[in-house]
């Protein structure tokens, strides 16, 4: 895949078909290089959807059509041959139940985004109630850049794979037309599901799943036919009027809402702290690199031992900014992104709950209705030549009548699937909570360990030869004493003034010692020297 935005042609190979279980296998990923330390400890932790790694949205391709440009994928599915007899893996943590029921059943199209948000909207029509995975949003600007189609293709590949691994949706109608369907028979079945919707009472109102959070299933786009807008007024009046049907799980929905809303508020607040620390910790690589970029030109302006010191200080804060860096990429990847992508399920869950209380109000609609029939049939029963006009209202009345039936089933049918689908949210979110809090206290004590081993390292090669005073440094210790001159308070030419004392030499218990200056022994004094020195009384005024 080229790195630009520029047209691409495509790579797949036009032996390469839906239904050719015979096609060509993706080209293996080539092997990555040996990684240690914290870029290990980045790639080290599979996610729950890696179980389906033979689902894989690859090649995204630039079309450039008129004004019409979008992104095409190449979505593989290969599931491989397994035994039927075979038992389950106990160990894993989610049951594959698509490869067990599609082993060897290959595909290979080409799908854009718009065609991955059908099957989301399918999905939430088919299977009302199901927590379907969070799909990733739109963009408007800069969407045919590099970064981003990489990002989009990544959020793709691991939608699908939540999708295939669903134990609800696995066996969606749409999830096969999707995966298997060529191009021509694809836009068939969009066309004709959309039809559907338009022409049946349920989808008459040609609802949004992304509209359907902000309020009460009758609230929704406006309808396209007559009938739809009938259904819509009169769920939007039952909505109005909050005389729904009851049931006896009412109150633990009530329960379930109110704790999804209070999860959804918390881990917000826990995501922007995540956020804060890998921001903070950015910053800290930056410093880090400021600071050693500043040692390292001190070090050139010094020279000799003292620079080349200071150089290595420099040196070990430049790499230990490269590592700061490196840990800010594994607290976003492993911290900030998951529970960013925690608040989208918790939004997905929010859906779930909205779907059912859209059954509830379709439900209570249609009770109100047949209601209403049922006192206009009663009332031209007995007005004399209203037959025709009655035996109308009967047949419309039995109609309802059967739409609510499917209506009262589709309705239980998606409250008994929210349930199970809340009660398997709350057993993932505690094993992935643990996952992520455990995988990152984990990279940050390697991160730890790894720089205090550097600043360890460094230590050393700081002391070196500070002990030898031929380098410029230590006391001498240990070394053969240098001669050097008898430090003097006054060094002038003896015969420029007159002797202010006798000229003598000062005891050695009186002689003035100076840190910084070794001293000289005493048998190696030079008399010259001792001569040349004049002593000035302290009480003789600061003339001299």
């Amino acid at each position: 895949r080229a790195s630009s935005t520029k047209i691409m042609a495509t790579t797949i190979d036009p032996s390469m078909s839906a239904t050719n279980p015979a096609a060509a296998a993706p080209p293996e990923p080539s092997a990555a290089p040996p990684t240690t330390g914290t870029e290990a400890s980045l790639l080290r932790r599979r996610s729950p959807e890696d179980a389906a790694d033979y689902v894989t949205v690859s090649d995204p391709v630039i079309h450039a059509d008129g004004m019409n440009k979008y992104t095409s994928y190449r979505v593989d599915c290969r599931p491989p041959l397994t035994d039927p007899s075979a038992a389950p893996d106990p160990t894993a943590a989610t049951v594959d139940v698509f490869l067990q029921n599609n082993p060897g059943q290959y595909s290979s199209v080409l799908r854009r985004y718009s065609d991955f948000l059908w099957l989301y909207e399918r999905l939430h029509r088919e299977k009302a109630g199901a927590i379907v995975p969070p799909l990733p949003e739109k963009q408007a600007v800069s969407r045919f850049s590099p970064e981003f189609v990489e990002d989009r293709r990544r959020a793709l590949e691991r939608f699908l794979r939540r999708v295939v691994l669903h134990p609800e949706l696995w066996c969606a109608d749409c999830l096969a037309t999707f995966l298997r369907a060529d191009d021509v028979g694809f836009q068939h079945a969009k066309s004709v599901a959309n039809r559907g919707e338009e022409n049946s009472n349920h989808g008459g109102s040609g609802e949004s799943m992304h509209s359907s959070l902000s309020g009460a299933g009758a609230f929704n786009l406006a309808p396209k036919n007559k009938a739809g807008i009938k259904k819509w007024f009169s769920e939007a009046k039952t909505t109005f009027s909050g005389d729904l049907v009851t049931s006896p799980d009412d109150d633990l929905f009530d329960e379930i809402e109110r704790y999804v809303e209070a999860l959804s508020i918390q881990m917000k607040r826990v995501s922007n702290q995540a956020s804060g620390l890998v921001r903070k910790s950015k910053e800290i690589a930056n410093g880090l690199f400021e600071f050693g970029l500043a040692f390292h030109q001190l070090g050139q302006s010094e020279g000799e031992d003292l620079g080349a010191k200071l150089q290595l200080v420099g040196g070990t804060a430049d790499a230990l900014s490269g590592m700061a860096a490196q840990q800010a990429e594994g607290e976003f990847r492993r911290l900030e992104e998951p529970f960013k992508d925690y608040i989208k399920i918790i939004h997905a869950v929010k859906l779930a709950l909205n779907r059912r209380h859209d059954k509830r109000v379709s439900y209570t609609a249609l009770l109100h209705e047949i209601q209403t029939r049922e006192v206009n049939l009663h009332r031209l029963r007995m007005t004399p030549g209203s037959e025709a006009k009655a035996y109308s209202t009967e047949m419309s009345l039995q109609r309802y009548q059967a739409a609510a039936n499917v209506a009262q089933e589709e309705y239980a049918e998606c409250s008994q699937r929210v349930l199970r689908e809340v009660d398997r949210f709350k057993r993932e979110k505690a094993e992935e909570m643990k996952i992520v809090v455990l995988d990152f206290i984990t990279l940050e004590i390697e991160v730890n360990r790894s720089m205090e081993r550097m600043w360890g390292e460094l230590v050393p090669k700081l002391e070196e030869g500070s002990v030898d005073v031929g380098e410029g440094s230590g006391d001498g210790m240990g070394k053969q004493p240098q001669v050097v001159p008898q430090p003097t308070v006054v060094n002038m030419p003896p015969k420029q003034l007159p002797p202010l004392v006798p000229t003598a030499s000062v005891p050695p218990a009186t002689q003035l010692m100076y840190s910084n200056v070794p001293s000289a022994p005493v048998a190696v004094a030079d008399p010259m020297m001792e001569s040349s020195i004049q002593y000035r009384d302290n009480n003789l005024p600061m003339g001299l």
